[in-house]
């Protein structure tokens, strides 16, 4: 069986709940409407689920052709409306400044309200500059034995829900972090194809329920378990992220190649039985 895309997820807002999507087009800032949108606090800086966690219990729904953004809360109240904007600001990105404006209307009063302190929401100027690394890091993926490999690890019975993570891709019919091998190579996903630089680094905002936000799996020291020996610069290595070498759609069951497909397993750790 080929590897093909198992599934497809972005986060219109960062730090609030993903979303899935049947198909993407990637362009070369990555998907436009991922990572669109960030939380401000009172003091100026960028708020994620490190910070707050239930804020993955917020569900977005942005439509950029038409200009509107939805926000559901976890207890059934929507606010929605065309996204107005005003005041310029800019945030610090782990050490990449990102320029936006600030969202007039609603929203920042329903997050406030449901955050227990003063949040307002941004937009971000250029499409992809709200992704952790910019332009070079529009793309990310994990494969689904990856995470049934981190299951046999932590202890636990089923695969670890990938949305923990926040991959943009999940990859099937490869074997537990073939793709780590992928690393420096162009990988074809449907009509595009990404070219992949290094893995992601991980930290405790994995050990969070994904429909919570609250702490009930300790991933990290899981992940450390078996891949202290993957020679990386990253620290806990877990999947990987890359850039966009040629644009396309890409839809779940695409077949997913990389020339030379082939498991090396001492790059990988030391992977854990069934």
């Amino acid at each position: 069986m080929p590897a093909r895309v198992a599934w497809i997820s972005i986060a219109p807002v960062k730090g609030l709940a993903l979303v899935r999507r049947d198909s993407v087009e990637l362009e070369p800032e990555g998907v436009w409407e991922n990572r669109r949108f960030y939380v401000l606090d009172a003091g100026g800086r960028m708020l994620n689920g490190k910070r707050l966690g239930p804020l993955v219990g917020v569900v977005p729904d942005y439509d950029e052709a038409a200009g509107r953004l939805a926000l559901t809360f976890p207890a059934g109240e929507t606010v929605a409306g065309a996204v107005e904007t005003g005041e310029r600001v800019v945030a610090d990105f782990y050490g990449r400044p990102v320029e936006g404006r600030l969202l007039e209307g609603p929203w920042g009063r329903a997050l406030s309200a449901f955050g227990g302190r003063p949040l307002r929401l941004v937009r971000v100027d250029a499409p992809g500059g709200g992704v952790d690394r910019g332009g070079q890091g529009t793309v990310s993926l994990v494969s689904e034995a990856s995470l049934g490999a981190l299951a046999a690890a932590a202890g636990v019975a089923a695969p670890v829900d990938g949305r923990r993570f926040r991959m943009l891709f999940g990859v099937s019919g490869v074997d537990a972090h073939e793709e780590d091998d992928w690393l420096g190579r162009d990988v074809q996903l449907g009509e595009a194809s990404v070219r992949l630089h290094a893995h992601v680094g991980r930290c405790a905002v994995t050990t969070q329920n994904p429909d919570t936000g609250i702490r009930d799996l300790d991933t990290l020291a899981a992940i450390a378990a078996y891949r202290s020996e993957v020679e990386t610069r990253e620290p806990l290595p877990f999947g990987v992220w890359g850039e966009v070498a040629r644009p396309g759609r890409v839809a779940v069951g695409d077949v997913v190649s990389c020339a030379g497909m082939a498991p090396i397993r001492a790059r990988h750790g030391k992977i854990p039985g069934p």
